[in-house]
């Protein structure tokens, strides 16, 4: 029984490679599949194959191109996560795209890479959705997010935290899970988890565990 279990949960992590770029697409490929955990099983140029496909199979991770032809990433990600509400999807992106950034993150996503980082940040990304079960924004575009370029203090962080993401927030400091949460609250898992994004997007933190480091200096938590 322990073997198989051992077995199963050794599995290497499915990913699926959605863009319509078919040399960096490749390139990303080969990349993903030198890693030991790692296997892509799934191809995609545009979303419309992407969304054929998921009727029948589900990966541990997509990663979804914001920009491409017939349906892009946007239209994409809001169909696939209709589909699937638990789906892991992360964004490819360039830095001119930053205004779709914070409608992704209302959708469901679990974190974007721009597509010139290093691919090391690509495998920090994959640990942290997969084995964390956190999220994962690019350093680069989240302090492009969190501070405002047209504020007249220069760096001044933007940290207008809603009342619901108040909420959200103690409770994550309490150490409750995504789904205890949900349940606490009487609204559903996703919302918390969009709540979760919406968060680290706002305060710049990276993780969960600098998200109650940030609660706790800044008056929002008392330990």
């Amino acid at each position: 029984m322990t073997e198989t279990n051992d077995i199963i949960n050794n599995k290497p992590t499915s990913i699926w490679l959605v863009d319509d770029h078919q040399l960096f697409r490749a390139g990303f490929k080969t990349l993903l599949n030198r890693l030991p955990s790692v296997h892509v099983t799934f191809e995609a140029a545009d979303g419309a194959d992407f969304l054929t496909h998921l009727n029948t199979e589900k990966p541990d991770l997509v990663f979804l191109d914001i920009s491409m032809p017939n349906i892009d990433g946007i239209a994409a990600t809001q169909k696939a996560l209709s589909i699937d509400p638990d789906l892991k999807i992360v964004i490819l992106s360039m830095f001119g795209e930053r205004e779709y950034y914070t409608k992704l993150v209302d959708l469901g996503i679990r974190g974007f890479l721009l597509k010139s980082c290093d691919f090391k940040e690509v495998e920090m990304a994959i640990k942290a959705i997969i084995d964390d079960g956190e999220f994962y924004f690019s350093q680069e575009l989240l302090q492009q997010m969190v501070y405002n370029p047209s504020s007249s203090k220069v760096g001044q962080p933007i940290c207008d935290i809603s009342e619901r993401e108040k909420d959200v927030l103690t409770e994550i400091c309490n150490g409750l899970s995504s789904q205890e949460i949900s349940e606490k609250l009487f609204i559903s898992k996703r919302t918390v988890e969009k709540h979760r994004a919406s968060l680290i997007i706002k305060t710049g933190c990276a993780n969960t565990a600098a998200l109650v480091v940030f609660a706790v200096k800044n008056g929002f938590y008392s330990v």
